[in-house]
């Protein structure tokens, strides 16, 4: 039997990241642009980092508790309920993660496994479903349309249910359409799930960045409170990605059992990057604020260069990706995206990378500068009339 051979069939089935293979093509091209790489191109703020660094000067390197700084899980607690009116005791119910990551992966492996089902809605974070299958759960997805605005549909839950559905994940602000749920999109979604044991883990790590109005949780509904593991962090918001630092809010019977996966897996979270993310809570707001009047800006200026491109183009209204339709130029997701890199050195993602219903989309992140994306805007136009013609 050789190695290949002894390596479980489900993760041997899963195919890895289709992001991947991009990122290594451009890492080769000079004066290339990347739309590609779903991470804030601002510095963590200062004050987050001296913090950080101040904990290091003061020898503070050693084992948290499992579940993280009681310190932090006071600070998350005081935040949940201003930002999103959720009460969350920071004694049992917050669990400090290796980023939103490890709280996706650990919610997972706590409620579902072999001959389980989750429901997975598409376009979504690449993770989702890769998780559930190493956890041996078998991902039932949904189509997001954009008709709906990628917005998932009651109607779309109750076809995808069955008597092994063990839990939904749910991704709002969506990676990588950009798209939101709004309060009656939630109500209606909330009608379908409170009389079912279906868990919802709900990854909420864009929360911050909404552009119309505030950010709305399924959890805030008092009937799915209990019922949903809400997911959120530091990377996007505070611009934090490699402090590699998140959380997991939810019933203290969810959180206990989550806490003993990471307790084995990971025993704590960075502490460092704990230290860092107190101050992030504490005085880090106004940063936050900023970047999403800059990100705002770059959005709206992104959405109307892939019109002007004569690409339809559906209006994103939260995290930092736009999601253009590219069927009017008849090639398909892969094939737009190979020819724009290596003609037009442009880096945009397939749609199909988020589940395959995402083909003939492609996402553009705006967490460059603004000169970045309108360089990028000039080539792109330039490529898809040339290809038009």
């Amino acid at each position: 039997m050789t190695i290949k051979q002894m390596i479980k069939r489900n993760i041997l089935d899963t195919p890895p990241s289709g992001i991947r293979k991009y990122f290594d093509l451009i890492s080769e091209m000079k004066d290339a642009i990347s739309l590609g790489i779903g991470e804030p191109d601002f510095e963590t703020p200062w004050s987050i980092r001296e913090e950080g660094i101040y904990s290091l000067e003061k020898g503070k390197t050693f084992y948290t508790s499992n579940a993280g700084l009681m310190e932090l899980r006071i600070e998350i607690s005081n935040y949940m309920k201003d930002r999103f009116s959720l009460s969350y005791d920071p004694q049992n119910q917050i669990l400090v993660t290796v980023g939103g990551s490890e709280a996706i992966d650990v919610a997972i492996r706590t409620f579902a496994g072999p001959g389980d089902e989750v429901i997975v809605p598409e376009p979504s974070f690449v993770a989702y479903k890769g998780c559930v299958q190493f956890a041996g759960a078998k991902p039932v997805t949904i189509e997001l349309k954009a008709s709906h605005n990628f917005k998932l549909q009651p109607e779309q839950i109750l076809d995808a249910i069955t008597e092994r559905t063990k839990a939904i994940i749910i991704g709002y602000p969506n990676n990588p359409t950009g798209a939101i749920m709004e309060y009656d999109d939630y109500k209606a979604i909330v009608d379908v799930l409170k009389d079912r044991d279906i868990i919802v883990i709900s990854d909420e790590l864009y929360a911050e960045l909404t552009y119309k109005g505030r950010h709305v949780s399924i959890a805030q509904f008092p009937e799915m409170k209990d019922k949903t593991i809400v997911i959120n962090g530091f990377s996007k918001a505070f611009a934090m990605t490699g402090w590699r630092i998140g959380y997991a809010c939810g019933h203290p019977d969810a959180i206990e059992q989550m806490k003993k996966i990471h307790q084995y897996a990971i025993m704590c979270s960075p502490t460092t990057a704990q230290f860092a993310a107190i101050e992030a809570l504490r005085n880090g707001r106004g940063e936050v604020e900023r970047m999403v009047n800059e990100y705002n800006q770059r959005r709206l200026f992104m959405v109307n260069g892939f019109r002007k491109a004569g690409l339809d183009c559906y209006e994103p209204l939260g995290a930092f990706y736009v999601f253009p339709d590219l069927r009017s130029t008849g090639l398909s997701s892969d094939e737009f995206c190979e020819r724009l890199l290596k003609e037009e050195k442009v880096l945009m993602v397939p749609g199909n990378a988020f589940g395959a219903c995402g083909e003939g989309f492609a996402r553009a992140t705006y967490a460059t500068s603004l000169d970045n994306i309108r360089e990028a805007l000039a080539r792109i136009k330039r490529f898809v009339d040339r290809i038009k013609k």
